[in-house]
């Protein structure tokens, strides 16, 4: 689940039960700057979550990872 176009690699993945199940990211390299741009995380999370959305089976986790992009494309489209 590489991001090709980022500047770092992140992996989303889903974890909890099923009455508070969440999206957490993982890096797989150390980003190579101390600031990272918020715009360019927030679409790293976003490719992140849709990679997972194509290998997501179960409903409950589909709609999790489908309300986190639709969180994570209001936060950017606010930045702009």
């Amino acid at each position: 689940m590489n991001i090709t176009y980022s500047p770092f690699n992140l992996v989303a993945k889903t974890c909890g039960c099923k009455e508070n199940n969440r999206v957490s990211y993982l890096f797989l390299e150390e980003p190579h700057g101390l600031c990272i741009d918020k715009k360019d995380l927030l679409e790293a999370q976003i490719q992140a979550c849709e990679t997972l959305l194509k290998y997501t089976k179960d409903d409950l986790e589909r709609s999790t990872v489908e309300r986190e992009i639709e969180e994570l494309r209001m936060a950017r489209d606010l930045m702009a």
